[in-house]
């Protein structure tokens, strides 16, 4: 399954029959438009700017996502499956290289989605599901690789979120400045990930201490 056809199964808007050819192509016009808004402007821009870069009125912007919120939604939910997606074809690469190879598409994946990075570990209840599913196939994608001594024995689930918390600041640190600086950032983490016989002298966080993070996220 590729990124691109795991769309909108999140999608804030849940419609009874198929959408028109031409309301569904105003709706990725619209996506599109809204990453590169939010990532040259930020998270504050308005829909009317969004519209503008679409080509298409605020109507029928109103009538694909009726506030700015079920846009970034949208937005988020789209990146998000589209990870679920990376997770899921990555279980199939042989040998146990089936992490690294998630690490690096979903990295290069945000990276060409910077607009919705902000939001993209504090949203709603439907984010909080993709989260879940992400996080099995992260443990299942681990736990392969260390089955076939390819990362450390030691390291764990909660070590792989901070992981991808690191990455998603960097990128939203180095954005257009530095669009390659997350790769070797990547390096230089995978590079600590492989097997070696030196125990690391701190305890991982628990799950419940990446929840309560994750937990304040949203609340704020």
């Amino acid at each position: 399954m590729s990124p691109a056809g795991a769309r909108s199964g999140l999608a804030t808007q849940t419609l009874s029959r198929p959408m028109r050819s031409d309301a569904q192509k105003n709706r990725e016009r619209l996506l599109v438009a809204a990453g590169q808004v939010f990532e040259e402007k930020g998270l504050e821009a308005s829909v009317a700017e969004v519209a503008q870069a679409a080509g298409v009125g605020m109507g029928t912007l109103y009538r694909r996502f009726p506030s700015k919120d079920a846009l970034v939604e949208a937005l988020v939910s789209d990146v998000l499956e589209a990870t679920i997606a990376m997770a899921e074809e990555a279980a199939s690469c042989p040998d146990g290289t089936g992490l690294e190879h998630f690490l690096r598409a979903v990295s290069a994946y945000h990276a060409e989605h910077l607009g919705c990075l902000p939001k993209l570990w504090n949203s709603h209840h439907a984010v909080q599901a993709a989260r879940r599913q992400i996080a099995v196939r992260l443990a299942d994608l681990l736990a392969d690789a260390q089955a076939h001594s390819r990362i450390r024995a030691d390291l764990t689930n909660t070590d792989l979120s901070l992981v991808m918390w690191s990455i998603k600041g960097v990128l939203e640190t180095t954005g257009s400045n530095a669009p390659e600086a997350w790769k070797r950032h990547l390096d230089l983490l995978l590079a600590g990930m492989r097997p070696t016989e030196t125990a690391l002298p701190h305890r991982p966080l628990s799950q419940s201490q990446v929840d309560r993070i994750l937990s304040k996220r949203d609340a704020s």
